[in-house]
């Protein structure tokens, strides 16, 4: 009896069609596959725990192919699956992750855990990646019971907040114009270029403030230092700070 499903077999080349072109679809095919398998992890970053349904509803697919992608994931350890059936991402992912720009975050570490314990902030450090920041490792302050979370793996537009403000203000026109990203003509940015430093309140999360400091060195993506709060704050005394935690950074590198 044969089977129902033929997606392992290979794909017939159509009429006055090529072996060639047969191979692109099946290409289409994979990529497409991959391209959901990232996406599913993207989205358990951002919403953790969710069910196999939920993970489907997000991803918009059946749930039969959510529970496809989410058991590849599971055999490499990228995904764990708790009694109740809901997912989150696994402890593979971290091993995957301390390659990303090794040497730049064994040199951030210290500094953003000497900050944190300093301001009673969350510090991070954040990379250009395309046209995005990605927060690539934050430390929380210790015996803190308001600190703002900012988890390695957040993305937002490099266009908007404190950290992307302070890389874009180090960027020459072939970088800007290699990453694909015009950035608009704001006081903010003119302010960084002039002070070293950036600001921003409420942009990329209501209610949140962010100072961040540009953190540019050969090899390695455009950075930045940078913290995160909630309130009131000297932001040039913290700005100032930052370029000196940034500097420091530069140097062991």
């Amino acid at each position: 009896m044969s089977s129902a499903s033929s997606s392992a077999e290979p794909a017939a080349t159509p009429p006055g069609g090529s072996a060639d072109g047969a191979a692109s679809a099946a290409a289409g095919v994979g990529s497409q596959t991959l391209s959901r398998g990232i996406r599913a992890l993207e989205v358990l970053a951002d919403e953790p725990g969710l069910t196999i349904a939920e993970l489907a509803a997000r991803l918009g697919v059946h749930r039969s192919i959510a529970y496809r992608i989410l058991r590849t994931l599971e055999e490499h350890g990228l995904v764990v699956r708790d009694a109740a059936g809901r997912v989150a991402l696994g402890a593979r992912l971290a091993a995957l992750a301390r390659g990303v720009e090794h040497d730049l975050q064994a040199a951030a570490l210290p500094e953003l855990t000497t900050l944190a314990r300093e301001l009673g902030m969350t510090a991070f450090l954040v990379v250009l990646d395309h046209r995005e920041c990605v927060t690539l490792v934050s430390v929380e302050p210790p015996h803190s019971v308001a600190a703002v979370a900012q988890r390695p793996g957040t993305r937002h537009s490099l266009t908007a907040g404190a950290p992307g403000l302070a890389i874009g203000s180090r960027l020459g026109a072939a970088q800007l114009a290699a990453a694909g990203v015009v950035l608009p003509d704001r006081p903010e940015l003119a302010a960084a270029r002039e002070r070293g430093f950036a600001t921003s309140s409420g942009e990329v999360i209501a209610g949140l403030s962010s100072v961040a400091a540009p953190l540019l060195v050969p090899g390695s993506a455009p950075a930045a230092v940078a913290v995160v709060y909630v309130g009131e704050q000297d932001v040039v005394a913290l700005g100032e700070r930052l370029r000196r935690a940034a500097d420091a950074v530069a140097a062991e590198l």
